[in-house]
């Protein structure tokens, strides 16, 4: 018996992969290829179209430096400086309400959440995941405007905002803590560390780098939402810092009204704006990869 125990054990051999599976194989993979390039021709295509109409005006001067005060409807002065700063405005404020929401849903689900309470939340969620923008935006305008009695306001578009920005906050989170093995929790526990402690300690920095790209994504996300911006708040020309009163300008709320403007000059800030918006967004992505791959890289 010790002898036979002591020899050497083979590692078991792969079969022979058939001529037949692997023919299968390489048709599914020209499959999935073929798709994927399918589904890559209208996108490019309509990067191709904005780059093309959208250079002439991004790439003039003061573009990103000036407002549209005092530009007359024809006139191809000016930029979209105000717009860039009430997107960046709304968005930000947005995020600023929906991600300390999102991350504590998200832990209250994935390591606390039993029984009723627990279910209720994650119905709501998949409710509010949902809800398209204009239902959202009118929600906000009956309670914030017609019920409390609030002027219409940059600060109105960003709780519609939070609406949309939460659900995606919640579910990215919630992915991202799953994921951390629960080895930590227990080699936590088991040196006498608090649940909370463990949580903020061990569990959250482990999973942040997913939890940050979810959140910029969930900015980039909400950044080309035009129903809460049509009804929530007007356009202005000029910049408007305070957000709690007055009209604010935003990328898709330029668009729309220049689309009302009949001269080619309306026509052209249309495709700088949509040029512009495509900027930030990419900008925003790439932010993310780069968290990413940094905080993966030093923990």
């Amino acid at each position: 018996m010790t002898a036979t125990l002591d020899k050497p054990v083979k590692a078991p051999t792969f079969r022979h992969v058939s001529v037949a599976r692997r023919v299968k194989n390489n048709v599914a993979t020209a499959l999935v290829w073929l798709c994927f390039g399918i589904a890559l021709v209208p996108l490019l295509w309509v990067l191709y179209i904005v780059l093309q109409k959208g250079a002439v005006a991004v790439t003039r001067t003061g573009w990103f430096t000036k407002s549209q005060n005092g530009v007359l409807p024809s006139s191809t002065s000016g930029g979209v400086y105000h717009a860039i700063y009430g997107t960046i405005v709304q968005s930000g404020m947005a995020a600023i309400i929906a991600v300390p929401l999102g991350v504590m849903a998200a832990v209250y689900l994935v390591e606390y959440g039993r029984g009723w309470l627990a279910k209720t939340t994650t119905f709501m969620v998949d409710i509010l995941a949902g809800v398209p923008s204009i239902v959202a935006a009118l929600f906000i305008f009956a309670l914030w405007i017609a019920t409390f009695g609030n002027p219409q306001s940059a600060f109105a578009v960003s709780l519609a905002l939070v609406l949309l920005m939460l659900p995606v906050v919640v579910r990215s989170t919630e992915e991202m803590l799953k994921l951390v093995p629960d080895e930590l929790r227990e080699a936590s526990y088991a040196l006498g560390i608090p649940k909370w402690k463990t949580i903020v300690r061990i569990v959250i920095p482990t999973a942040a780098p997913g939890m940050i790209s979810g959140m910029l994504l969930a900015v980039a996300r909400v950044m080309g939402e035009t129903a809460p911006v049509l009804v929530l708040v007007g356009y202005s020309k000029a910049i408007n810092f305070d957000v709690f009163h007055g009209n604010m300008a935003s990328l898709p709320l330029l668009m729309y009204q220049e689309l009302q403007n009949p001269q080619a000059a309306g026509r052209e800030r249309v495709w700088g704006a949509a040029l512009t918006l495509i900027l930030i967004i990419a900008l925003l992505y790439a932010a993310a990869a780069a968290v990413n791959k940094l905080l993966t890289r030093n923990r």
